[in-house]
């Protein structure tokens, strides 16, 4: 009895995971594209308070003059969390999408029924491969963003020293 409830609870979770997933994918993507813009903005145009080229943290200075470098480093970590939660949460995401289908399609091989087990392993290795991914494009996209924000605090910070 406990085990077809629980079953069925897992079941219930491929098509959110899965929907996730693709969403998260999609997002790596566009964070991409605005990496690569963000980045050529930055080779075009360097970096000092009155720059106009894509320095979020500096363009956060000037608005607000009087922050301190406590909430510069907690702006940049707020621009940061979306990639961040992103590179975590897509892998968790790819093993479950990738237990839950496995189950029947390994009840599908004990009955015979090849074509039943490799959709489950299609659904299967799909999930955890997109969600993979997701994953190193946000984790790579993250750390670089973070080391131009760390940049961008220093600078400010060596700038309101003089």
């Amino acid at each position: 009895m406990i085990d077809s409830i629980m079953y069925t609870l897992s079941q219930l979770f491929l098509t959110p995971t899965l929907l996730l997933i693709l969403l998260m994918f999609v997002y790596s993507f566009i964070a991409f594209g605005g990496f690569i813009y963000e980045a050529i903005s930055r080779k075009r145009n360097h970096m000092h308070l009155y720059t106009k080229g894509f320095y979020p943290v500096i363009n956060y200075f000037k608005t607000n003059n009087n922050t301190s470098i406590d909430d510069l480093e907690l702006f940049a970590y707020k621009r940061l969390e979306n990639t961040r939660n992103v590179s975590r949460i897509a892998p968790m995401m790819g093993l479950i999408a990738t237990l839950i289908p496995l189950g029947p399609a390994l009840k599908a091989l004990t009955d015979g029924n090849i074509q039943g087990m490799s959709e489950g392993l299609i659904i299967a290795f799909s999930g955890v491969t997109l969600g993979l991914i997701a994953a190193s494009m946000a984790f790579w996209i993250g750390n670089v963003r973070k080391r131009w924000y760390a940049d961008e605090i220093l600078y400010i910070d060596s700038q309101k020293a003089t």
